[in-house]
């Protein structure tokens, strides 16, 4: 895995043979194209070409045609389709125009079997009204109202005008929140019950379009809604068959369109220069190892002149980042694009990030078991549901697995190996007991291993800087030359004098080993700029440089400490894993044993807590050291990702 080198392009040439050049670029499929004020500063003399991009609003209309009729374009192979501009709008238009005729009838017949059946449905409530309902709207001097009313208002309805002779409701259907019916009110008392169910929330249903008897009129509305499923089948068959018949055609001239359209966009970074003869200008990135092809290809284009230069030079205009992967670093990428883009002179961190986070990982969820069922879960998540984290999920689950082997432990039987350790190496039993005898060398270990990554994170840091021409990180900062030596040395003296009892501090270790590379640390900034050779290295005043790094000196020294604790939560979750499977054993012979149903029962259902639940706790902590403990010390991922102009559906939204 590296950064894959960047060139630089320039191209200048005449306005007319604009077009040309763009689609060289552009049919690429590698061209990044930049603002040309990012790299001339003086373009007094140019303007910008500002032209309206009318493909794209014919797209977005395709676009929109396609999605109602539920089609999904495929972008085709264009390579040797050249239609005239005039020829591409009109086709396309045309084609436009009959799919949405199609489209619409289909939606017409679908919006009247809709309402036939919201018809249907709501006269349905009114089947037990024995009405006419043609003689009923005739009445002179009765007025009939149909709907619905709550429930409990039609209580307070029976309850508080149960004298009133003109209040009155006719039930017909009832369900859990509604009851359906009609009350009838005489002419000259109808605006007065009107305001009175209205207070009770009476929602009154049009009932004028039925005729005759509500069974009657269902009748009537189920054949009328058989007959428009049958008209919107036809009108489906005629659009798909016009789909079918025209599709490859259409993909065709939908993707020269596209084409167009993207390549309008990427003119619009290109600016007009207005002399006795118009010439644009036109810069980008593109991929070194295709530099070669694309100005073969410009050359054939007799107006034009370009330059190229390489990226390296350019660093001030933030080159975008090209990343190539290996096999085993590709899953991990997300975890480092949630950080950030590496700059183009720094260090990809990816591989780092795979084979570290897979060993922690490993290592505080140590079960044979737990990991195959996690690596299973992780290729059903990737493969199922498309989760990047289901391809993070599966080298992590196969590690888990073999430090499992090493703890003795398969689905929290602790002793599961102790058979297979006997046989093959003559072991009475496991050769790590996480929850006895070993549990201080667990702790030990972890801190170890802490010790050992900040260790790596600085070495990385020193490259890193190096590589970046950075000199005052390389060697003055906190976690460069000076800062490693330093915390190397302590780290060292610490554990020699206790497991060996040799005592490495001493009146010339600790001046040349601990105090100097401090006092480096406190100077960093002004010995960096004083070493890159710059004029004003020291500091506007150095009385409030001194007050402001002692803060920081104290920050830092207290940092390399709390770094290195941090990491004492790999023995912790390892110790927790298998405490966590103590309580399951401990419930499971609460409820039987095995092997009686109950405790079958807890030992899986137990199981697959554990593997849910600390499974999302490691991967939180395992990233948390990852970002915290190490990234922050060689890092920076303040790059950008390489976002070349390809051929693809634009967001027209």
């Amino acid at each position: 895995m590296s950064v894959s080198p960047m060139k630089v392009i320039s191209v200048i040439g005449l306005k007319e043979d604009i077009n040309r050049v763009i689609k060289v670029l552009g049919d690429s499929q590698s061209f990044e194209p930049e603002p040309v004020t990012s790299f001339y500063s003086n373009t007094e003399n140019f303007v910008s070409l500002s032209e309206q991009n009318q493909y794209a609003d014919l797209l977005a209309e395709f676009d929109n045609s396609l999605s109602v009729a539920h089609i999904e374009p495929a972008l085709v192979d264009i390579k040797h389709f050249e239609p005239s501009d005039l020829n591409l709008l009109e086709y396309c238009k045309a084609f436009i125009e009959q799919l949405d005729q199609h489209s619409v009838n289909v939606a017409e017949k679908k919006q009247a079997i809709e309402q036939c059946v919201r018809s249907i449905e709501q006269t349905s409530h009114f089947m037990g009204v024995k009405l006419d309902m043609q003689r009923v709207r005739a009445c002179e001097y009765i007025k009939p109202s149909f709907g619905r009313i709550p429930v409990n208002s039609m209580r307070k309805l029976e309850e508080d005008y149960k004298d009133n002779p003109y209040v009155m409701f006719f039930t017909s259907s009832v369900d859990k929140e509604y009851c359906w019916g009609v009350y009838m009110a005489p002419v000259n008392e109808a605006d007065k019950i009107d305001r009175i169910f209205s207070g009770l929330y009476f929602e009154r249903y049009d009932a004028s379009e039925i005729d005759g008897t509500p069974e009657q009129y269902t009748e009537k509305l189920k054949k009328n809604r058989q007959k428009l499923e049958e008209e919107l089948s036809k009108a489906e068959s005629k659009r798909d068959q016009f789909v079918k018949d025209h599709f490859n055609e259409c993909m065709k001239y939908y993707t020269k369109l596209t084409e167009k359209a993207i390549y309008q966009n990427v003119k619009g970074n290109a600016m007009i220069y207005n002399g006795d003869k118009e010439s644009f200008i036109i810069c980008g990135w593109i991929p070194a190892d295709i530099a070669d092809t694309v100005t073969k290809n410009l050359d054939k284009i007799k107006s034009v002149e370009y330059s190229t230069d390489d990226a390296i030079n350019q660093l001030g205009k933030s080159p975008p980042i090209k990343l190539k992967y290996n096999w085993f670093a590709t899953p991990y990428k997300f975890y480092v694009d949630m950080y950030g883009v590496p700059k183009y002179n720094e260090m990809d961190p990816t591989t780092f990030v795979a084979i570290t986070y897979t060993i922690l990982f490993g290592v505080m969820f140590g079960d044979f078991g737990h990991g195959i069922v996690l690596a299973i879960a992780g290729i059903i998540m990737y493969k199922l549901k498309g989760l990047k984290v289901g391809k993070v999920l599966v080298p992590c689950g196969i590690c888990s697995s073999l430090f499992g082997i090493l703890f003795g432990s398969f689905f929290g039987f602790e002793h599961a190996f102790d058979g297979m350790y006997k046989a093959w190496f003559g072991f009475e039993e496991k050769p790590i007991d996480v929850m006895g005898k070993d549990i201080i060398n667990v702790i030990l270990a972890s801190v170890a291993i802490g010790i050992l990554l900040v260790l790596l994170a600085m070495c990385l840091n020193v490259y890193s800087s190096l590589k970046q021409k950075n000199m005052g990180s390389a060697l003055f900062g906190s976690n460069g030359l000076a800062g490693l030596v330093m915390y190397g040395f302590a780290c060292a003296g610490i554990v020699s004098l206790f497991a060996f009892g040799i005592n490495l501090f001493n009146i010339i270790t600790i001046p040349l080993l601990i105090i100097l590379p401090l006092v480096l640390i406190f100077l960093a900034e002004p010995l960096g700029r004083l070493v890159e050779g710059k004029e004003d290295w020291k500091p506007e005043k150095w009385g409030d440089y001194c007050v402001q790094n002692a803060f920081e000196m104290f920050e830092t020294v207290l940092s390399y400490l709390s770094n290195t604790m941090s990491f004492l939560r790999v023995g912790a979750f390892v110790m927790v894993h298998a405490g966590m499977m103590i309580v399951v054993f401990t419930l499971m012979e609460l409820v039987g044993g095995l092997p009686s149903i109950g405790g079958i029962l807890v030992l899986v259902i137990g199981n697959l807590f554990v593997i849910g639940l600390e499974g999302l706790l490691v991967s939180i902590q395992t990233l948390r050291l990852e970002f915290y403990e190490m990234f922050s010390r060689f890092y920076s991922g303040a790059g950008r990702p390489y976002n070349p102009v390809v051929l693809k559906r634009l967001n027209t939204k």
